[in-house]
């Protein structure tokens, strides 16, 4: 029997970025998305990240397709769809790191319980999602611990310095502006820092996140309202923000740019994205976004090519457990089920049979039990049959 579980998604595989940031969805966006998905299906998870936006649903009301082009927007050009044992291989691949731009990345694991958390906090999880998903994380863990795929620096963040070393050759003396205080931005700091950047700014919304990650790496933090004098200090921006809008206009950019002659490297690797798209009309300015890590996903994929059998035996291994849980599962359930009918279909025997006889109620319910026993233990090995269990159960909901 297949398991009810649903996917449906937009990825960087299928869509670009401009397609991506329109149905990404995060903080207040995304518990409202949970509390309407509660209504489409008996349980929900969403995952979204820079790279993809996917809804896991168990036993959806409708077609899952119109659920995700509902609530998110329709792309059907873009939309991928998965269903049952697919669904389950497509999670583990995902949270395994195989699915990803940049493969064997570390952040995917931590994006994938974060979905799970979230859907946890707005009740909308139940045993089917649970189990997937816990399962999918200890296949991401195991890929990370007993294979190389993720062995050394592998993320978007580190991508995004490669870019800049493969556009400068040496970052040494190359000041460096950083948009945002999360756990990207603190990768991309931690790589400028490895290869020799100069003075770096970190600039975000809350002041205290931006000095405390500037302390560690040596750098000067400031807030958002300082982006121009940021800009105009810098010769390389790389903005990771979790910002709804631009932060980087435009003309904000065209008017540094008057005042000096060097030009301006901007790296986006937010989503939302962060910088203005028409920034890169302008001379003297250069942007590349999350599509333009092609190249560098490329050299790593090859890199690691070695790797992915390993990984794809990893998932394969998780996937089997996870459907011998499932059968186990189903069977529960069914048991579950023909026991309660069975004791009311006695229980009305017992009852139309002993008619006004007084009888102690401790001993009727140690007949009634004894009885279901009986009668329930030839079908109880019918239930667990996984040929003979889906005819029980049409006979139970008959």
């Amino acid at each position: 029997m297949e398991p009810p579980l649903h996917v449906v998604g937009i990825s960087y595989k299928t869509a670009p970025i401009g397609v991506r940031e329109c149905v990404a969805v995060s903080g207040p966006r995304l518990e409202a998305l949970l509390e309407r998905l509660a209504d489409e299906a008996a349980e929900a998870v969403v995952v979204s990240t820079c790279n993809r936006t996917e809804l896991y649903l168990v036993r959806p009301r409708r077609d899952p397709l119109d659920v995700y082009t509902d609530h998110l927007g329709r792309y059907p050009e873009h939309t991928y769809r998965h269903r049952g044992t697919a669904a389950l291989r497509h999670l583990f691949r995902v949270a395994a790191g195989l699915d990803s731009q940049v493969v064997g990345e570390a952040q995917i694991l931590g994006q994938v319980r974060s979905g799970l958390f979230a859907a946890r906090k707005a009740g909308t999880t139940g045993p089917i999602s649970e189990q997937a998903f816990q399962t999918a994380i200890a296949a991401g863990k195991r890929a990370r611990s007993e294979t190389a795929i993720g062995r050394g620096a592998v993320s978007v963040a580190y991508a995004a310095v490669d870019l800049a070393r493969a556009v400068f050759g040496d970052l040494a003396g190359l000041n460096a502006l950083v948009l945002g205080a999360g756990e990207m931005a603190e990768r991309v700091l931690e790589h400028l820092h490895h290869y020799g950047a100069g003075e770096v700014w970190v600039l975000n919304r809350t002041l205290a996140n931006a000095e405390q990650l500037a302390r560690r790496y040596g750098g000067r933090a400031c807030g958002m309202e300082h982006v121009a004098e940021a800009l105009a200090h810098a010769d390389i921006v790389i903005a990771s923000a979790a910002a709804p809008h631009y932060v980087v206009r435009e003309e904000r950019v065209r008017a540094v740019l008057a005042q000096r002659e060097r030009p301006l490297f901007l790296i986006d690797i937010a989503l939302p994205r962060n910088v203005d798209p028409a920034v890169a009309r302008l001379a003297g300015a250069y942007l590349y976004n999350l599509d333009d890590l092609e190249t560098v996903a490329e050299k790593n994929r090859a890199a690691r090519a070695g790797e992915l059998p390993r990984v794809e035996r990893i998932v394969e291994d998780e996937l089997a457990g996870w459907l011998e849980w499932y059968a186990g599962h189903v069977a529960a359930g069914r048991i579950r089920r023909l026991r309660r009918w069975i004791e009311d279909a006695l229980r009305r025997e017992l009852e139309a049979g002993l008619g006004t006889a007084t009888v102690d109620d401790e001993a009727r319910a140690r007949l009634l039990h004894r009885l279901v026993g009986k009668t329930a233990h030839p079908l109880i090995r019918m239930a667990k049959d996984p040929q003979l269990g889906p005819a029980l159960e049409r006979l139970l909901e008959g």
